[in-house]
């Protein structure tokens, strides 16, 4: 019996005996077709994850990984961060899924089941970086809403599956086309029937490049539930929110996409620099596109003790949206000076970067190792709060540790 179908079966069979389940009776009566809590498929998100995850809300599910928690060169399953918009599907037939492209610039509305993207299209395989918007949204000051991401909102997984420039083609596309949207059936927090949570996209530029995924594998298995199973859109370098979960259509526009989280300030940040507290008007914003430059410590852990001589092997990795990363320094005096670490080529285009440096201190007391990138354009992370925005998006100052020297 697979998965859904046995959750199915408990909650139908269960939901007649709930003062047995629970030891103790529902207080007031149970609207039809309601599912309670206690028998919520979402709250399986967290199964198989690390121990260490920080949940930063749980309705939806935005989990993230402490630094030193993503110190593997491909990121495994049960480190990667989740960022929900709604809840996790209920039912999911692998069988009957499908995959449509639509829209006003597709030549051909085109339907396609899984079996059909895997027997039509040659299959690809990219380690690609994913980075919540929000990261990092927990050093703006004064503080933003949202979710209070620190550094751990980032992944790069390896992904397999169908280029989705090969799936528009076989479409066709019309020379007026702008964008393209995603359509997911993740479930709206109202349960409202048919109401959508989230449906963004990017640039037909962007959606034709060669790492644009369809992917149904993640580390040479399938794509775990909570991110996105069976089918998700993977377009690495931009906000994760472009790469749509539990996909199901694809609209080729002529337009910018207007779906929900397109329109308002949703992933968006002011044209022009303002003064912290400051909310510009709807109109003074600007979809993010290319994530900055950024990079993280993942060994050691902060608060690491070092005897006096020895020297310290750090690590991290380093990203830069659609660019590369071509320098990596770290400071042990507050950025007064910077030395060089050692920077490794990516393993393809969008995937991070690893680093290695060796660190010695001069003297007993307290320290602090940052880590700075630089792009291949040239522009460095910031060392402290980089411009602030009223969304908390695109945090990328400088990522440090703690270590006392004894």
């Amino acid at each position: 019996m697979r998965e859904n179908d046995r959750r199915r079966f408990i909650k139908q069979s269960v939901l007649g005996t709930l003062g047995t389940i629970l030891s103790t009776e529902a207080v007031f009566a149970i609207p039809e077709g309601y599912t309670p809590l206690f028998f919520d498929n979402d709250r399986d998100a967290l199964k198989g994850k690390s121990t260490e995850m920080v949940v930063l809300n749980d309705r939806p599910w935005n989990v993230e990984a402490p630094a030193h928690l993503l110190d593997d060169t491909v990121t495994p399953a049960e480190k990667m961060f989740i960022r929900n918009n709604g809840i996790v599907p209920e039912t999911i037939d692998v069988k009957g899924w499908t995959l449509t492209i639509n829209g006003e610039s597709a030549m051909t509305k085109k339907v396609y089941t899984l079996e059909d993207l895997k027997k039509k299209f040659k299959a690809h395989t990219y380690q690609l970086t994913l980075e919540c918007g929000g990261n990092g949204r927990a050093g703006y000051f004064p503080s933003t809403s949202g979710n209070q991401w620190t550094n751990g909102g980032v992944s790069c997984a390896e992904w397999t599956g169908v280029r989705l420039r090969d799936i528009l083609e076989d479409a066709g596309i019309k020379e007026d086309a702008v964008y393209i949207g995603y359509y997911g059936k993740d479930i709206h927090p109202s349960r409202e029937p048919g109401k959508v949570v989230i449906s963004r996209g990017v640039p037909i530029k962007k959606a034709l490049e060669e790492e644009t995924l369809i992917a149904w594998a993640m580390n040479g298995k399938d794509i775990p539930v909570v991110h996105g199973y069976p089918l998700r859109l993977v377009i690495g370098g931009w906000p994760a929110s472009v790469s749509g979960k539990w996909l199901h259509t694809i609209s080729i526009r002529n337009k910018i996409h207007d779906g929900p989280k397109m329109t308002g300030k949703s992933y968006k940040v002011p044209i022009n620099p303002v003064e912290p507290g400051v909310d510009p008007p709807e109109d003074q914003f600007r979809i993010i596109e290319s994530m900055p430059v950024k990079s993280l410590i993942t060994y050691p852990q902060t608060g690491a003790m070092l005897a006096l001589g020895k020297p310290l092997q750090v690590r991290g990795h380093a990203w830069a949206g659609d660019l590369q990363v071509k320098q990596l320094e770290v400071s042990i005096d507050f950025g007064a000076t910077w030395q060089k670490a050692d920077l490794k080529a990516p393993k393809n285009r969008l995937a991070w970067q690893h680093w290695t440096a060796e660190l010695t201190f001069p003297k007993l007391g307290y320290y602090e190792v940052w880590a700075r990138a630089t792009d291949s354009k040239g522009v460095s992370q910031p060392m402290v709060m980089p411009q602030w925005n009223p969304e908390g998006y695109i945090n990328n100052s400088c990522h440090r540790i703690a270590v006392k020297v004894v």
